[in-house]
């Protein structure tokens, strides 16, 4: 009798853990918050409190209670605990010429159209896209990728790799760039530190003096040419840094860079001449030349226009400090950003 009171004790008790335990996942999810993406890209943020086969009813918080009809809804979008429902969504990954440390989810895709080209972008699986970008001539094409992640509250990071040639007009010169960054912030404030190595792979023609002998001050300049094919590698280090900034719910700032360190460059086999004291001839001879590369410096600030989830417009003002001088590109930095639906 005493084991079957026991049992029936242990049983009530797990029985009200279970029930109160249900009450609060249900409480839970009576709580959860949700973004619903219209078909028109229009978005609202609130609690599911029904839905049907026919439409959805949200407590927003825009507006209120609203009927959202099934067919007008493109995706809802499960917003996690301490998650910004504001926050700049699938553009906020890219800033004029860089990229940053927040990621792409699996199956968002989206095209940045240039005035120069289109960069289409498509996640491929979690924290990881792959992209190609050209010009409207196909000159170069680069591929892209990339993989980030969140680090910790406020800080996320990542590495990049682009590689590209000069395709059909330029075979034989290729390019790669390995990259890592780290971003601080969130997708609407951030700022973001790149740094990495740029190489320039070229396959050339070049003609090598080769002396026939050693003529005297009087006679002419005796040495032939012979061509020979080449690979050249020249690269410098870069770093970058970039930033956004939230002005109201439309517009943000946007800041970017590149800065692009001196180096060196070598000329291959250059002729020169020495003159021998006390006697009447010219020696010619082959030495290499050495020239020092100027840093690059590019600056691009510019605003942001977010009129719904699915695209987004930017423009700003390049300047380039180049051999001493700031020079501003009068063509303006005009951007499109649109979502490529799965």
């Amino acid at each position: 009798m005493k084991k079957s009171i026991r049992f029936l004790l242990i049983a009530l008790a797990f029985m009200m853990a279970s029930t109160a335990g249900f009450a609060q996942d249900e409480a839970d999810q009576a709580q959860q918050k949700h973004k619903i993406l219209k078909q028109n890209g229009g978005a609202f943020v609130g609690v599911i409190v029904s839905q049907d086969a026919r439409e959805l009813l949200l407590q927003s918080e825009e507006v209120g209670l609203v009927y959202i009809p099934k067919h007008e809804i493109k995706e809802i979008i499960i917003i996690e605990r301490g998650e910004d429902a504001y926050a700049g969504g699938l553009f906020a990954t890219r800033y004029f010429l860089t990229t940053n440390g927040f990621n792409i989810n699996r199956g968002d895709n989206y095209v940045q159209w240039n005035i120069f080209g289109p960069d289409f972008q498509f996640g491929v699986r979690d924290n990881f896209t792959v992209g190609i970008m050209t010009s409207w001539v196909g000159i170069p094409i680069i591929a892209t990728t990339k993989y980030s992640r969140q680090i910790t509250d406020g800080i996320y990071g990542g590495v990049g790799f682009l590689g590209g040639t000069g395709s059909w007009a330029f075979p034989r010169y290729g390019l790669a760039l390995p990259f890592g960054f780290v971003s601080l912030g969130n997708r609407v404030n951030n700022v973001n530190f790149t740094g990495g190595y740029g190489a320039l792979f070229t396959e050339q023609t070049e003609s090598v003096p080769r002396i026939i002998n050693v003529p005297t001050e009087w006679s002419t300049n005796q040495y032939e040419y012979d061509n020979t094919e080449k690979n050249r590698t020249e690269g410098r280090p870069l770093f970058s840094i970039a930033g956004m900034f939230k002005i109201n719910t439309k517009f943000s700032f946007v800041f970017d860079s590149f800065f692009m360190l001196s180096g060196k460059d070598r000329v291959e086999k250059e002729v020169r001449e020495q003159h021998n004291p006390g006697s009447q001839k010219v020696t010619y001879y082959l030495e290499d030349r050495v020239i020092e590369a100027n840093p690059l410096v590019v600056l691009a600030p510019g605003l942001r226009f977010q009129a719904n989830e699915s695209s987004s417009f930017q423009f700003g003002f390049t300047g380039v400090h180049f051999d001493g001088e700031f020079v501003p590109v009068p063509i303006p930095m005009i951007q499109w950003f649109k979502r490529i639906d799965r």
